[in-house]
């Protein structure tokens, strides 16, 4: 058996500088450290988090007075931030850059008078983020008939935003129908997919035609994880999302003789040397990486954090 790992895979910028932000106020300032949801969708990263003295809450109404908060990396609505604001809390916030593109993006929309599209997920923390950063005139969509079903004040002033984990494909045919119905619709990025969700799905793409199997190491919550199995699915091939190697069911690898591994933007790659041990232990006995560039891009952190 010869394992094949997908390059980039796992960590991006955000998903370091949102997981620095925790420990470096950790470091600083001591625990309890409360953070607000889930800092990023994987659980493993959260419970090692969780031991080093971090507690992930709902509402801010369950951080005392004088705490020390983080905000994840999706981003949060911005009533949150003003319910931060009136409380005695140092708040760190750890939306990525690249989410707060988007939120800047909505806000300058707005302004102008437009109806804001947001296409994305229901329910994912990164949209109801990016929808709470304005009061109204805001919607969301993700499938045809949602576009179809889009009422608006009026349809020469209309936008739109995308989650930036999506599958470049799927924007692709929703943003095309919005164009058909709202043909002046604007955007004011050409991409709104951050570039490791765009690396990402293009290495598994590649992977997928080199392999019998690709497991992707990420959690069931993870938007971009689940977008890298679909893409290797589009090629063919049978993928599974896993949190770890103990989610391997080890019948589908019978008659496998090539193993791709990649793994998603918040999966750290402790995971995928998991799994590397594990399809060794089971007969592999080459490992050997795609050829692709490691990510060189890094976020500063807020400052008081220094």
């Amino acid at each position: 058996m010869k394992v094949v790992l997908a390059q980039p895979r796992g960590f991006c910028a955000g998903v370091n500088r949102a997981i620095t932000i925790v420990e470096r106020a950790l470091a600083l300032y001591g625990s309890p450290i409360y953070v607000r949801h889930e800092i990023v969708h994987n659980k493993t990263v959260v419970e090692e988090l969780r031991q080093k003295g971090a507690i992930f809450v709902d509402h801010l109404s369950d951080v005392p007075d004088g705490s020390t908060v983080i905000l994840s990396a999706h981003g949060v609505p911005k009533s949150v931030k003003m319910i931060a604001a009136n409380r005695n809390l140092r708040v760190f916030d750890a939306v990525c850059p690249l989410v707060m593109k988007v939120h800047r993006e909505v806000l300058s929309m707005h302004a102008q008078g437009l109806t804001v599209i947001v296409i994305g997920h229901e329910g994912h923390a990164e949209v109801e983020g990016t929808m709470g950063q304005v009061d109204d005139n805001i919607y969301r969509v993700s499938t045809p008939e949602e576009v179809q079903a889009l009422v608006v004040p009026d349809e020469n002033k209309v936008g739109y935003v995308t989650q930036t984990t999506l599958s470049t494909d799927e924007t692709q045919k929703v943003i095309a129908l919005l164009k058909s119905r709202f043909p002046a619709i604007k955007s004011l990025s050409p991409a709104d997919i951050c570039y490791a969700t765009q690396t990402r799905q293009e290495a598994v793409r590649e992977l997928a035609k080199q392999v019998d199997i690709v497991l992707v190491i990420g959690s069931q919550t993870s938007s971009n994880s689940k977008r890298l199995r679909d893409k290797a699915e589009l090629e063919g091939v049978k993928a599974y999302l896993i949190d770890s190697a103990d989610d391997i069911d080890p019948t589908w690898l019978d008659g496998c003789e090539r193993v791709g591994l990649t793994a998603g933007a918040s999966a750290p790659e402790h995971l995928v040397q998991g799994v590397v041990e594990y399809l060794k232990a089971r007969g592999a006995d080459s490992i050997e990486s795609m050829p692709g560039r490691e990510d060189r891009i890094a976020f500063p952190l807020p400052s008081g954090l220094h």
